[in-house]
This record gives C-alpha cells, sequence and structure tokens, in this order.
C-alpha cells in the first residue's frame, strides 16, 4: 500500500511521487503535496462547489450571473449582472438551487456564476 494519500480525484490508492508532484496511475491527476494536506481537512460527505473563478461557494451566499443564461419556456433570459441571493447548493449538473427575481425557482450551474 502507498505512503501517500489516495487520489483525490478518482480515489486510487495507487498514488506516486513524480518529483514536484504526487501522481495517480489510473487517471493521470496531479496535485501537490500542500493541496494534498487541504483536501484532507475537508471531510469527504462534504461537497464542493466552485464558481468560475475557483472561489468555493457555500448554502446562503449570493452569486452574480457571469453571462445571458435563456430559460425553456421564457421568451426573455436570465441577463449578465443579476444578483442571486441565498443559494442553496444540490449534487448534480445543476448543482446551485435559488430563486431568480422574476423567474422564480431554478437551478443554475456553478460555472456560470460567481461569488457577490
Amino acid at each position: 500500500m502507498s505512503e501517500f494519500p489516495p487520489c483525490p480525484k478518482c480515489k486510487s490508492p495507487f498514488t506516486y511521487d513524480s518529483g514536484m508532484f504526487l501522481t495517480c496511475p489510473e487517471c493521470g491527476h496531479e496535485w501537490t503535496a500542500e493541496e494534498a494536506t487541504v483536501e484532507e481537512t475537508v471531510s469527504d460527505d462534504t461537497m464542493v462547489v466552485k464558481d468560475s473563478n475557483g472561489a468555493i461557494l457555500q448554502d446562503g451566499d449570493s452569486v452574480v450571473v457571469i453571462k445571458d443564461l435563456p430559460v425553456k419556456g421564457y421568451s426573455k433570459s436570465i441577463k449578465a449582472g443579476t444578483k442571486v441571493k441565498n443559494i442553496r447548493l444540490v449534487e448534480g449538473d445543476h448543482n446551485i438551487d435559488c430563486k431568480v427575481d422574476g423567474f422564480g425557482s431554478m437551478a443554475l450551474k456553478s460555472i456560470f456564476v460567481k461569488k457577490a
């Protein structure tokens, strides 16, 4: 068994040191030892969702939409710059549940928002 931490991406136990990085032979992911210690402090049952700039989002945060988003069933779209308050993080592709003024409840992808 390896004395290195498992891969943070695929959880493979077969990681090895390749100089400056720790490397996973199964998925090819590389990371530094410092990143490994930071990721160990976050428990496995905690979901980590990042915005378009890489900032970690939490339940109750406010976010700003960064591009116009078309909405099925509506003739108008959510405009860039729209502020959404009190988000809730969920599992899945659209990982933010929220209420958008003028549209109601909906799910957004975190790649289309930035933390306010």
